[in-house]
Parts: C-alpha cells; sequence; structure tokens
C-alpha cells in the first residue's frame, strides 16, 4: 500500500533509547530488550532509509547529521504517539485523577482558589497541581507537556483564548516616599526608588530589566506583596490582585502624571486541544466564569472591543 510507513513505532523508539541512553547497551536495559533487538532496529532503520544514522569516531558512536535529523524527527513522531494514545484514553474516562495548570502571577490567586473550590464540589478526588510561573515559565511548562492547562500574558504557540485584559497599576505603600511628594509623579522620580520585580520563572530566561538599577527580584507575587506593604519599594501589579490591600489602604495607586496605567491581556490554553479530557474542559469553562463574575471591568473592555 503506498504511503505506508516502513519503520514501526519499535524502531524509532529503539533509535531515541540508544542516543538518549549513550549506547546500545544501556537503551537494551531502558527498554527491558536484548542488545541485539536493539540493534537490529537501528540496522533496519539504516537499511530500510538509505541513511547512515551513527559513525565512529574514536571508540565512540555518534550521530551524523542525517542522524540528526532522523532522531529529531523521531522524538516527534513517538510523542505525538504517546498523546494521542492519551487522548484515546481521556475520551473513555468519566474522570481524570490529576490536572495540572500552570497560571501566571498576574492572574489573581483569589479567583484560581473559587474555581478549584467550585470545581472540587463536584471533583472531590480529583489531584490537582498548580505551577505560579511568571513570563516564559508558563510557556514551557505548556510546551513541554508538563501541565494540562496554562494561563498566560501572551497565546503560547500561536493558540489560547483570550480571558480578558489585566488593569496593571502602579503602586506602594501609603507612607512609602513617592507619596510623600504629594504631586503627579514622573519617570524621573521612580528612578530614584527601588522597584520590586517578580522572577521570570522560565529556564531561558532574559536577562533583567534593563535601565532600573535599584531593583529587588523575588520569586514569587506574595513576597513581592509583602515587601511593597512593609514599605520597601514600589512595583507595577495587577489592581485585582492587590484588591483587599487598596481597599485596607495598605497599598495605594501612585498618582503618575501620565497616569502610569496599561493592560495586560491574559490568555487560557490547553496543552492538547483536541482531547483536552472532559475535567479539563470543565475546569475552564469555570475559570472563564470566575473571571467574569470577579473582574467585570476587564470582562466589560474584553467586550467592548469586539
Amino acid at each position: 500500500m503506498a504511503g505506508t510507513p516502513r519503520i514501526t513505532l519499535e524502531q524509532w523508539r529503539a533509535l531515541q533509547a540508544v542516543v538518549e541512553e549513550g549506547g546500545y547497551a544501556q537503551a537494551a536495559e531502558k527498554l527491558h530488550k536484548s542488545q541485539s533487538t536493539v540493534t537490529y532496529a537501528v540496522q533496519q532503520i539504516q537499511k530500510l532509509l538509505d541513511v547512515q544514522v551513527f559513525e565512529i569516531r574514536g571508540r565512540k558512536a555518534v550521530l551524523t547529521d542525517g542522524g540528526k535529523v532522523l532522531y529529531r524527527r523521531a522524538r516527534t513522531l513517538l510523542e505525538e504517539a504517546a498523546q494521542l494514545e492519551r487522548g484515546a484514553a481521556e475520551m473513555a474516562k468519566d474522570w481524570q485523577p490529576e490536572i495540572r495548570i500552570a497560571a501566571e502571577q498576574i492572574f489573581p490567586t483569589w479567583v484560581l482558589l473559587e474555581a478549584f473550590a467550585e470545581f472540587a464540589r463536584d471533583r472531590p478526588d480529583t489531584r490537582i497541581e498548580l505551577f505560579e510561573t511568571v513570563m516564559s515559565g508558563t510557556d514551557e511548562l505548556l510546551a513541554e507537556g508538563k501541565v494540562d492547562i496554562a494561563i498566560g500574558g501572551r497565546p503560547p504557540s500561536g493558540e489560547g483564548k483570550a480571558l480578558g485584559p489585566m488593569r496593571i497599576v502602579p503602586v506602594a505603600s501609603p507612607s512609602h516616599p513617592l507619596h510623600q511628594l504629594k504631586r503627579p509623579l514622573t519617570k524621573r522620580d521612580l528612578m530614584h526608588e527601588r522597584r520590586i520585580f517578580v522572577r521570570d520563572t522560565g529556564t531561558q530566561r532574559k536577562a533583567e530589566v534593563s535601565g532600573v538599577e535599584r531593583r529587588w527580584t523575588v520569586s514569587n507575587k506574595a513576597t513581592s506583596i509583602r515587601a511593597l506593604v512593609m514599605g520597601l519599594g514600589f512595583a507595577w501589579l495587577p489592581d485585582n490582585t492587590i484588591r483587599s490591600e487598596l481597599e485596607e489602604g495598605q497599598l495605594k495607586i501612585l498618582p503618575m502624571k501620565d497616569d502610569g496605567r496599561w493592560e495586560a491581556q491574559l490568555y487560557i490554553a490547553l496543552s492538547d486541544p483536541e482531547f483536552p479530557g472532559r475535567d479539563v474542559e470543565r475546569l475552564v469553562r469555570i475559570i472563564e466564569e470566575r473571571i467574569k463574575v470577579a473582574c467585570p471591568s476587564a470582562h466589560a473592555a474584553k467586550a467592548k472591543r469586539r
């Protein structure tokens, strides 16, 4: 039959194991097969495709340029096959034992916890693992298949559904020197004060923000808010995230001359949009409804732009 693959998934899996485990013996142990079986599988790939996968350099077998291409494509093929099987299995289930979600730290934590609580009323035994991420860390977890749901500041890989904008405001403690100036503030005023940042959680994170000499960088949102309440600096944060601190007077919006407020669009995306699983779909719907209720101004702004 024309177009029928000549190489089986098991043969591609053998090639992947040899490369990643560093040799035929190690690959055989990993796959629980004999070394001769693994060797034969790789030899068949070379024979059927007429491509030399490995070459001997000294006493070590290394990938040829053609072998590198085959390895990368084999890894993608095996990942897609595994994803297809997982998706088909989830379709047959009434529930999922665990849901993993990465949420950008500018997303209001209390909204997320309310969504979890509503979901748990129907699915009390489902485990939820939350990764509180910053910038590229959200995209990385989704791209690597480590989470089922991602809420981030940009649509990962061009996909994702808009949740609505988060209004970012400049804030500091009412006792902070910037508030004591009692006048509209300029960027020059801010240059002389310490700014609090939350570190990008991605492994390939970019360098620190340039042009900000006086800064502290912390690892989570709670620490940054605590530092602000203590009067240790200023920061730009989503107003819905610090709603209670603003209402209780622990933080106060800085009176910037040019307003200083801006919007950050949030998106929600799935690691497997085609086979998300019933419970993943349900949790996404709950999050979408909760953000409408909790942040009506953001949702209204989203609707207005349509």
